[in-house]
């Protein structure tokens, strides 16, 4: 495979792409990230999502640390091709970093956010912290 269909993505001037993760099973949205040429290049070779961490400047294997990787079903852009839809099987059942399933846990009641998913697994087992 060239590198070509890279060419095609809409990258915004910082050289990234929004990317909406969703669980292939359920069709529930698990996370929003960002990929750069190489994530997105990675994750198309590795069958795994990786991302670009903008807090951190660096490539983000789903799953480095945690063991909560994502194997990659699909890959999708939209029509304007400035984003990108994966469609994944997440291993462990958590992909939010508070070990949650899902990173959209917070629910607008009123005028107040609620979280509604309860933590699968306390973050301080999932991490290692130096």
């Amino acid at each position: 495979m060239t590198d070509g269909w890279l060419d095609i993505v809409n990258w915004t001037p910082d050289g990234l792409v929004p990317v909406i993760t969703q669980e292939a099973a359920t069709g529930k949205v698990l996370m929003f990230a960002w990929m750069n040429r190489e994530a997105l290049k990675l994750t198309a070779e590795s069958g795994q999502a990786v991302y670009w961490s903008r807090s951190r400047k660096k490539l983000w294997h789903k799953g480095e640390e945690s063991g909560h990787v994502q194997l990659v079903k699909e890959i999708r852009l939209d029509c304007d091709a400035d984003a990108i839809l994966l469609t994944v099987e997440q291993v462990g059942g958590i992909a939010c970093h508070t070990g949650r399933h899902s990173c959209f846990f917070q629910k607008l009641e009123g005028k107040a956010w609620v979280a509604d998913q309860p933590v699968l697994k306390n973050p301080d087992e999932i991490y290692r912290h130096e």
